[in-house]
């Protein structure tokens, strides 16, 4: 039990040391920052890094983001509680764990068969019930479910897969960084019409997005 506290302390620490004074201010972001359990979705090797502000390793040279990372992705996307989200990149779960408090529904997608299954099983099990996750390339986006409001890409696409902008719903926003290897300028793309608006976001490190399944 006092193991449990502490990781309750540690996550609420993330929040307001390292979300809040890094300029989160969406309330409901940071509550649901503030309640979902990070530990459950890191390596146990890595508990104690848990809700350290860093990527971790979670196998098959994939990463779970950073906690300002997805908050700030969150916070970016301008989420509803009405919204039909698609994530691209469920890896460990943890960035669908997020949005199912955001919004009404999330559709992640996987392309690593093992990181699918465990990161399935995962969300079940801590009863996140509107997250649907998909074993399928992400790069084509989700086009049986589309539109959404909101589209996340997890993954580094060296360009703009045309799938995601036509997968939006009309004023859905799509976030995405742009780039090669390591480093990435992260963009919002909001659908008005047939027209799309591009805002710039900042620079970040992300694991490349590849096409296919494995």
């Amino acid at each position: 039990m006092q193991f449990a506290m502490n990781f309750a302390l540690a996550r609420h620490t993330m929040v307001v040391e390292q979300l809040e004074r890094r300029g989160i201010r969406d309330p409901r972001v940071l509550e649901a920052m503030d309640w979902v359990p990070r530990h459950e979705f890191v390596p146990a090797e890595l508990l104690d890094l848990a809700y350290e502000d860093r990527a971790l390793p979670i196998g098959l040279d994939q990463t779970i983001s950073q906690p300002y990372t997805v908050a700030y992705m969150c916070q970016e996307a301008r989420l509803t509680p009405d919204d039909r989200v698609l994530e691209i990149g469920t890896g460990s779960g943890y960035g669908a764990a997020v949005l199912s408090l955001l919004a009404a529904e999330v559709h992640t997608i996987e392309r690593l068969e093992e990181l699918y299954v465990a990161a399935s099983d995962r969300l079940a099990r801590l009863g996140y019930e509107n997250v649907h996750c998909y074993l399928d390339d992400g790069t084509l986006g989700l086009e049986r479910e589309a539109p959404f409001d909101a589209i996340l890409c997890t993954a580094g696409a060296e360009t703009l897969p045309t799938a995601y902008q036509e997968q939006l719903a009309e004023g859905g926003r799509l976030i995405i960084p742009i780039g090669r290897h390591a480093h990435q300028e992260m963009y919002r793309i909001t659908r008005h019409g047939n027209q799309y608006a591009h805002e710039h976001l900042g620079s970040f490190g992300f694991v490349p997005l590849v096409e296919g399944v494995e």
